[in-house]
């Protein structure tokens, strides 16, 4: 009896064995001939695909060279956060009172005031800074001397240097801050009123001067946008409006722009603050009362960057990554934050030549990854224990996240476990696929051509499913 289970078994590891061949052979062709197809003739296309259990490569194009990697950037600042911070890793914000002075000490937190964040937790617009107000209350703190916001964890550079000059204004280049709050940015819907054009601010806040020259038109579509001035946080409303329409803006000053809602908000219940509010470090802490903490757990910072593509996210990753892992004081740089990184990727055996890492979100052109840089990482985490945590940072192609519009078929949904990307020019695709027969890591990277690329990249991932089932 044993015997003959140990025969079963040896037959189902050798029929294992020999379909690994089999998929990669005809792998090969169906990859092919997608990417030979004539309107790709001039997309550069980097492809490796590796069975995850052993490790066989099974498809391998352009594998070792550096490509822009857009969004597939955030892979290695999710995985370098998870790997050196640890799962368990929370992003500590503490509120208190020195004398009668309340202070809000930050820790690079990009998820206070997240909507998506608040709406999992079931929270309300705005809570956050509604819990401090009504800390006081319960305090019967009725006048303040002043606010002081302390974002010291991170750097001052909040902006990074590579970053499109004409983005900055966009929600997805917002500032990175020790403080962070609503994704540093505001809503700005505009609407007709009319035959004139109105337009409001969500949160309202007198943080910002805006100028409206938006004209109403009777026909055609709404077009709006909001520029900057040469001063801070000056916007000028421009475009077209028929019916009402809604954008984001990156704000500047993020500490100071929390720090100025705040003070709005205590003036409405009733606790005056005699004096400003000013962002710097706060040196003695140990005479300060602390009122309240939040504590967001690594887990969805790692969601909100890999399943929703949050840039905030992921350079708020890199630079707490270089904030918590030095020896000293150090404020979180991105650098710094990179430079650990890098020396992960190259303990795991990835070429320097792999390589090049400039932020953590994949928004700069001068990111480059090599599609065996990608996979490799991702083989180092699911050779570890945090593996099942990482897959559900990931949008699950037909079901959620930055995936959901793709692979609703039923033989596709649910299997693909993956981070998309793009900025112009470059499309990409990295992650995890799960079938009957085996589980498969890839990456995906291209260069070149139009829309229609991303429909090939996900025939890609569709025949290794269909090799494999």
């Amino acid at each position: 009896m044993i015997q003959r289970i140990r025969r079963k078994f040896v037959l189902l590891i050798a029929g294992i064995v020999l379909l690994v061949p089999q998929v990669q052979a005809s792998l090969k062709g169906r990859v092919n001939a997608v990417i030979g197809q004539k309107q790709f003739r001039n997309v550069q296309f980097g492809v490796h695909i590796v069975d995850a259990a052993s490790g066989r490569v099974l498809y391998a194009r352009n594998y070792r060279e550096a490509m822009t990697p857009a969004s597939n950037m955030k892979i290695l600042a999710s995985a370098a956060a998870l790997r050196f911070l640890g799962a368990d890793y929370k992003f500590t914000t503490e509120v208190g009172l020195i004398g009668n002075t309340l202070v809000v000490i930050g820790a690079g937190d990009p998820l206070i005031g997240d909507e998506d964040t608040d709406k999992k937790y079931g929270r309300k617009v705005g809570w956050f800074i509604d819990a401090i107000a009504a800390e006081l209350k319960d305090r019967d703190v009725k006048s303040l001397d002043e606010i002081i916001i302390d974002s010291t964890f991170f750097d001052d550079e909040r902006v990074n240097n590579d970053w499109p000059k004409d983005q900055l204004n966009r929600a997805y280049a917002c500032e990175v801050s020790g403080v962070n709050y609503n994704r540093n940015c505001v809503k700005l819907k505009v609407f007709r009123d009319g035959s004139r054009v109105g337009y409001s601010v969500s949160p309202a806040t007198g943080y910002l001067t805006i100028t409206n020259r938006v004209k109403a038109v009777s026909s055609g579509n709404s077009a709006a946008g909001a520029y900057r001035n040469h001063k801070p946080n000056v916007l000028t409303l421009k475009g077209r409006c028929r019916k009402a329409t809604t954008f984001d803006v990156a704000i500047e000053g993020p500490a100071m722009f929390f720090g100025t809602l705040l003070k709005e908000r205590l003036a409405s219940a009733g606790i005056k603050v005699k004096g400003g509010v000013d962002e710097r470090y706060v040196k003695n802490r140990s005479g300060m009362r602390t009122i309240m903490k939040h504590q967001t757990p690594l887990t969805d910072v790692l969601r909100r960057c890999n399943k929703n593509s949050l840039n905030l996210a992921a350079e708020a990753l890199v630079k707490t990554l270089s904030a918590e892992k030095t020896t000293g004081r150090l404020k979180g740089q991105w650098k710094h934050g990179l430079s650990l990184a890098g020396i992960y990727m190259t303990r795991l055996g990835i070429d320097a030549d792999e390589f090049n890492l400039v932020d953590g979100s994949g928004l700069s052109k001068n990111n480059k990854l090599s599609p065996r840089a990608i996979t490799t990482v991702l083989m180092d985490i699911y050779a570890g224990s945090n593996w099942q945590t990482y897959k559900d940072s990931f949008a699950i192609g037909g079901v959620d996240g930055t995936a959901k519009k793709y692979f609703s078929e039923a033989k596709y949904k649910g299997k693909i476990f993956a981070k998309t990307g793009y900025i112009k020019g470059v499309r990409a695709y990295s992650g995890y696929i799960e079938t009957t027969s085996g589980n498969y890591i890839f990456s995906i990277l291209t260069k070149g051509g139009s829309s229609a690329v991303r429909g090939a990249i996900n025939n890609i991932v569709k025949a290794v499913i269909d090799e494999a089932s």
